[in-house]
């Protein structure tokens, strides 16, 4: 498989809405140096519009990581521009239409250069002409309003540190929005806020009516509050131990001192969540009669349908096995999916037929006979505990002298999934084997599972990486003196402290990593400033452990060559995080490369880079396994 074909030609797809009959997503173009536009498209047989072309760049910068870059109600969207960071209003043509009546038109003023601001995840109340969403500047999350006919943000809401996903209800009466403090991500303790709106448009009586906080006893996440159409409200919550969906009935009666009643719709251990990295996550919506949901188990999505009364969750037969950003109105969905042998694409499903169209955001450069499909593998993980990881063989099946890439993924609370992954095609097709390994602090297989991690980053998931591979050299599937070990950002340090701490590696690739968690206590990323509390312990009473853990400590354990990747914008991970950690094994003799790339930051979005990163890291392993 040419590496040509392995990156850089797919366009990506996010956040698809529907909206009056018309559907609306953002796509994101590599051969435009990662642009994303805003896409549109009317009804059945309907071309698709590109609502912003030429230099429009849809993405947003809050917490770095970004997310929710528009917003749309009847003819009016709402966007963020990413060469100014401002608010944009662009007006449709007319009901149904998906054509721009104009140009675009700035609702906010450039920052002042000594104060940037940044907006994300917004609404548009209607009722009030104005844009609703988070404004991050001064180190602080503010949940603004912002007219539609121009002008400076007026604070509706000031939480303690983070706030998103407002939702409006139907009636316009009520708002609701998820917030958390430091030292917690949202994923470990977050609270979903509620409050009146009064006929001005301010706030009232705002409370938390669910979730957890700092002084709580019990850790408890909620992800993507909703809407009914009968005023209720639904909450993914995972006290349970699991993000299931719970509802909280007749919210306008809800007094302010009266305790939420919430109603658990179908306790079971699956996830209708994951970790809110960025905004714009959906997993569940309202077609108007019911709720459409995607629900993870086992590693695998699924999108089924669930009653309020409380009835069994029942799957929708479909081939997809990855699902995300559902959206729902009138009897029609749309998410964003993908299957084992199938690229992502848009999926359009009728809920009362369940009849279904998908299309992917570009055409299948393999015949279905020449992907390797992924095979669910569990093992024995960090103190015996059951693991799991997806293993996909080389072309030509598995055999005992096959090279072994073994992949980490980021956040480290991410998961591997089993969409059609045409750079895990482009290693198989070359002989490689390849597992996807969900260790130890994953997502997708409850809260008890992700919280393996705490306080074992760089314990926990190099042992069950490390487990992984021997797993598959003990079968017979792998050549112990040829296996490799990639990963970026978390999954870098992954990398590199299991070359430091374990001798089943015999090369290893790093993009933008991780190489002295200490490091990251100095680096102005607000989202992530504590989360190493969370990995490895609070700061500086385990200065021990954060010495222990760092493979720019320990630089003199690591005997195997590694390649280094990083962007020189990389405001997450600072580049000289990898400079520091190539100088040190070079100082040793140790064989490294180190390629900085300008204009790149936390992650590698135009295409040329990409390519020549799977290029340069496929070139490396061949010199280093005699391939």
């Amino acid at each position: 498989m040419p590496v040509e074909l392995a990156v850089g030609r797919t366009a990506g797809v996010a956040e698809p809405r529907l909206e009056g009959g018309r559907l609306f997503w953002l796509e994101q173009r590599p051969e435009e140096r990662g642009r994303t536009t805003l896409m549109g498209r009317g009804g059945a047989g309907d071309a698709a519009v590109d609502l912003t072309p030429g230099t429009w760049n849809l993405r947003t910068r809050v917490h770095e990581y970004g997310g929710g870059a528009y917003a749309v109600a009847g003819d009016q969207v709402v966007f963020v521009d990413d060469g100014d960071r401002c608010l944009w209003q662009l007006d449709l043509a007319g009901p149904k239409s998906t054509t721009a009546a104009g140009a675009p038109r700035r609702l906010t003023a450039p920052p002042d250069p000594e104060r940037p601001r940044a907006f994300a995840d917004g609404l548009i109340d209607r009722r009030h002409g104005r844009w609703i969403g988070v404004m991050e500047q001064d180190g602080l999350d503010r949940l603004v309003a912002v007219p539609l006919a121009g002008g400076e943000p007026e604070l509706l809401h000031q939480p303690a540190d983070f706030c998103g996903y407002a939702v409006l209800a139907p009636d316009g009466g009520h708002l609701a929005w998820v917030s958390w403090e430091q030292p917690f991500m949202p994923w470990e303790r977050s609270q979903l806020w509620l409050a009146a709106i009064d006929a001005s448009g301010q706030l009232g009586q705002a409370r938390p009516i669910a979730g957890s906080t700092a002084g709580d006893p019990q850790g408890i996440s909620v992800f993507q509050p909703l809407w009914l159409d009968d005023g209720s409200l639904v909450v993914a919550s995972d006290r349970s131990g699991w993000w299931n969906l719970e509802r909280l009935a007749d919210v306008a009666a809800l007094g302010p001192d009266s305790p939420p009643r919430w109603q658990p719709l179908c306790p079971m251990e699956a996830e209708f969540g994951t970790p809110q990295w960025v905004y714009g996550l959906r997993t569940t919506a309202w077609d108007g009669t019911g709720l459409l949901t995607a629900v993870c188990r086992q590693g695998r999505w699924e999108l089924g349908r669930l009653g309020l009364d409380g009835g069994p969750w029942e799957p929708i037969p479909l081939p997809f096995s990855d699902l995300a950003a559902l959206g729902a109105e009138a009897g029609r969905l749309v998410a964003v999916a993908a299957a084992p042998a199938i690229g992502q694409g848009l999926l359009e499903l009728d809920t009362a037929s369940g009849t279904w169209e998908h299309t992917p955001a570009a055409p299948a450069p393999l015949a279905a006979e020449a992907i390797s499909l992924p095979e669910p593998l569990w093992f024995d993980g960090h103190g015996g505990a059951p693991t799991q990881a997806w293993y996909y063989p080389p072309r030509g099946g598995s055999r005992a002298d096959a090279p072994l890439l073994v992949k980490g993924h980021s956040g480290p609370t991410a998961m591997a999934g089993t969409g059609l992954n045409l750079t895990i095609q482009f290693w198989t097709s070359r002989g490689w084997g390849v597992v996807d390994v969900n260790y130890g602090g994953s997502t997708g297989f409850g809260r008890a599972y992700r919280e393996r991690l705490d306080g074992q980053w760089g314990v926990v998931d190099v042992a069950d990486c490390a487990a992984a591979a021997r797993a598959l050299v003990a079968a017979g599937r792998a050549d112990p003196a040829r296996v490799a070990f990639e990963g970026g950002s978390a999954g870098g340090f992954t990398v590199l402290a299991a070359l430091c701490f374990t001798d089943v590696f015999t090369a290893g690739a790093v993009r933008y990593p991780v190489t002295d968690p200490q490091a990251l206590l100095a680096v102005e990323h607000r989202f992530e400033a504590r989360y190493t509390e969370t990995l490895i312990g609070p700061w500086p009473g385990a200065r021990a452990l954060y010495e222990e853990r760092s493979p720019l400590g320990h630089a003199e354990r690591i005997t195997a060559p590694v390649v280094f990747f990083h962007g020189l914008d990389d405001r997450v991970v600072p580049a000289s995080q990898s400079e520091r950690m190539v100088d040190a094994l070079q100082r040793r003799g140790l064989e490294t490369e180190l390629h900085l790339i300008p204009g790149e930051g936390h992650g590698f979005r135009e295409r040329g880079v990409r390519t020549a990163v799977l290029e340069a890291t496929e070139a490396f392993f061949r010199r280093q396994f005699h391939l």
